[in-house]
């Protein structure tokens, strides 16, 4: 039974910085596409980030470039999301997001992934 669970949001001022982490059990982490994706109220799912987890390849959407830092711990099978510089438009519920890689790994596909976790909250005031 695969289990992802969310850790680290808050609510913080703009500029500052928040950091997510996720911890995966039960799908082979070493072959996964890992990412995150947010839902703001009121708006669809929109794909953050997503991380190819054999060779640790990133993508970013455009509206987190720069400023948002997906990465891995192998060892602990964690994927955690590095967000600074956020902006009052940042505040959503963000979601782990994880499947197996023969089942195709893309950001626009991110939000739609096999498995997601519970979400944290993450709200960032002007």
């Amino acid at each position: 039974q695969v289990q992802l669970v969310e850790s680290g949001g808050g609510s913080v001022q703009a500029g500052g910085s928040l950091r997510l982490s996720c911890a995966a059990s039960g799908i082979d982490f070493s072959n996964a596409c890992m990412g995150w994706f947010r839902q703001a109220p009121g708006k669809g799912r929109e794909g953050v980030a997503y991380i190819h987890t054999p060779g640790a390849a990133t993508f970013y959407a455009d509206s987190v470039k720069g400023r948002f830092t997906i990465s891995q711990d192998n060892a602990k099978k964690i994927v955690d999301l590095q967000m600074t510089s956020l902006k009052p438009e940042d505040t959503a519920m963000y979601y782990c997001a994880a499947q197996p890689l023969w089942l195709g790994c893309w950001l626009g596909g991110v939000g739609a992934s096999r498995f997601t976790g519970q979400g944290t909250q993450v709200t960032v005031s002007s």
